[in-house]
């Protein structure tokens, strides 16, 4: 049985996407339409789910989707309504006198039907993902108020359109939209009364349609996440950094206290992540131990799969994705990583002339920077800090999850190194923040600046800081990344291929709104050594999602909310909020 419960199980699924496909051949074919609605009456039925309707093919499509997925929800209900209706086929070609013997249809109506239960049954034990237990019933209250809108809204429509003026009241008008919304014929009463024009009964029926897939998303939608990282676990990861933390430039990001925690079982590895739209989401390498990292990435993908989430994670170095994909992930080349080595930089040569001039120029006019770790700035400065770079933040949404801290000033984070930039007159005009990489090495966290300042002040403040390396124990830092620096560097080349200028010239395009070649391109002044990123996922077919997810959780798309008065907010793992507001970063990546 073990060898045949898969098998059983994508059979499900893929009987799911036949019926939905005739299904909608069905919409979109007059004769085919016809052929099934003559089988579905008198003597004659057809398979499970197979009807002319397009509410049948988008419930196969929904039905699919939850099967592929393994929900245990989508089961219970194809099992309870597919063994009714095999039940019934069952007694009416079993029954004498029944005459639906006759027609060989039904016969295959029989088979199709029974196989697909005995399918069921067989594959049970792969349905093995849990859905949220308040499903159901939100599931039933979104279908009534949505009923109840529905229905007022129609019959306003109606009471605006009615050509039998005065003949019906409103409950009349309500009842005909509700039964409008639900595929009910109207009375003979209502149809008395109620003379509608077609494209009033086609919003109605379109309002019908929106509220029977909002059910069927409900109804079967994966569980969130409630969990965020506590006290403990915040612990445990600096404890991990301590021993391993300068194996990867992204891990002190690791410490977000938006994220949740999978350990191994030994306790020397842990990934982090966040769920976003049914999408686990983690980001850069597991921490801690390699040898341990299977156990940690064991433990995440089974929690995945158990709530029906899809796995991804972004950011991964080629070291950590090799050990990913032995566990079933497939890698997409995100783009590069700028690491400036000390002991390779220098401003001398024809290659640097661009950043040294840009340099000269802003020290010329007076600038100067300050570079302090975070524990030894007084907090009444660190709060003007921290206001100072909620001012300078581009836009009001805070940006960042796989390569930015999202907190600015917090007593955890002492080890952070703060650059302060200040202009002839000793006013602060820029901030940079980067977080600890290791012993030695450094993280780009936060970049703010106001408007009005010097051009290359940012190159400034870097090369400041890589001078000055002794101040802070530095030996490397990890600046921007630059998503798919690759395109633009085989793509300027002789010889480029078409496909791949094309694809530059496309991302030049979106460069005029995002900032993807001129991230490119402020990075590759430093001469830094490049890391190549990537995209971790499971199916290829969840990519899309996948990106959704990843948008929403750097902050690029914001998804409705509800106001911030009904929002509970979450405090630092202390059980009290920070001691200054938290700032998230606009620069790196």
């Amino acid at each position: 049985m073990a060898r045949w419960r898969p098998r059983a199980a994508a059979a499900t699924v893929w009987y799911l996407r036949l019926i939905a496909l005739l299904n909608l051949v069905a919409v979109l074919s007059v004769p085919f339409r016809d052929q099934i609605e003559t089988h579905n009456e008198g003597e004659y039925f057809t398979p499970y789910l197979m009807t002319t309707g397009l509410s049948s093919a988008v419930l196969s499509v929904f039905l699919a989707i939850a099967m592929r997925r393994r929900k245990r929800a989508a089961w219970i209900f194809n099992t309870a309504l597919a063994g009714l209706f095999a039940v019934l086929y069952l007694l009416a070609m079993t029954l004498p006198g029944g005459g639906f013997t006759k027609h060989p249809l039904n016969y295959v109506s029989t088979v199709l039907t029974c196989g697909f239960v005995l399918a069921l049954l067989v594959g049970r034990k792969e349905f093995t993902s849990k859905g949220d237990s308040s499903n159901p019933k939100t599931a039933a209250a979104t279908f009534v108020l949505g009923l109840g809108l529905g229905g007022v809204v129609g019959a306003a429509l109606v009471a605006l359109t009615n050509n039998l003026h005065g003949a019906a009241d409103f409950w009349d008008m309500f009842r005909y939209s509700v039964g409008r919304m639900i595929t009910i014929d109207p009375s003979q009463h209502l149809r008395s009364v109620i003379d509608a024009p077609t494209w009033v009964n086609a919003v109605i029926n379109t309002m019908g349609a929106v509220l029977f897939l909002l059910v069927l998303y409900v109804a079967f939608r994966s569980p969130r996440n409630t969990e965020l990282l506590t006290a403990e676990d915040e612990e445990r990861i600096r404890g991990l950094l301590e021993k391993q933390g300068d194996r990867d430039s992204l891990g002190y990001f690791a410490l977000r206290r938006d994220k949740a925690v999978m350990f191994s079982p030994s306790g020397k590895a842990a990934v982090t992540y966040r769920v976003v739209g049914g999408v686990s989401l983690a980001s850069g390498d597991p921490i801690g131990d390699p040898e341990a990292w299977p156990g940690a990435i064991d433990a995440w993908l089974s929690e995945a799969r158990e709530h029906a989430w899809a796995p991804a994670v972004m950011g991964a170095s080629e070291e950590a994705g090799v050990i990913y994909a032995r566990h079933g992930l497939d890698a997409l080349e995100l783009g590069d990583e700028a690491i400036v080595e000390l002991d390779e930089f220098s401003l001398d040569g024809r290659a640097m002339r661009v950043v040294r001039q840009a340099y000269n120029r802003v020290k010329r006019a007076g600038y100067t920077v300050r570079i302090r770790r975070h524990e030894e700035i007084p907090e009444c400065e660190m709060a003007e800090l921290v206001a100072k770079a909620d001012q300078w933040r581009d836009g009001a949404t805070e940006r960042g999850f796989s390569m930015a801290l999202g907190r600015l000033g917090d007593p955890g984070d002492g080890r952070c190194v703060m650059l302060e930039c200040h202009d002839a007159e000793g006013e602060l005009k820029a901030l940079l923040s980067f977080v600890p990489w290791g012993a030695d090495g450094l993280s780009l966290d936060l970049m703010r600046r106001a408007r009005d300042t010097e051009n290359g002040l940012m190159e400034f403040m870097v090369i400041e800081l890589l001078q000055r390396a002794r101040e802070v124990n530095l030996a490397r830092v990890s600046l921007n990344f630059a998503m798919f620096r690759s395109v633009f560097e085989r793509g300027s080349k002789l010889g480029a291929g078409p496909v791949l200028r094309l694809w530059r010239s496309v991302l030049g395009f979106f460069s005029r709104w995002w900032q993807i070649e001129s991230l490119y391109r402020a990075n590759a002044k430093y001469r830094p050594i490049w890391e190549p990123r990537y995209l971790l996922f499971e199916k290829s077919s969840e990519i899309p999602r996948i990106g959704i997810a990843s948008a929403r959780a750097e902050g690029f798309i914001t998804a409705p909310s509800l106001p911030a008065l009904f929002r509970r907010r979450h405090q630092g793992p202390s059980g009290t909020a920070p001691r200054v507001a938290a700032a998230a970063q606009d620069g790196k990546g």
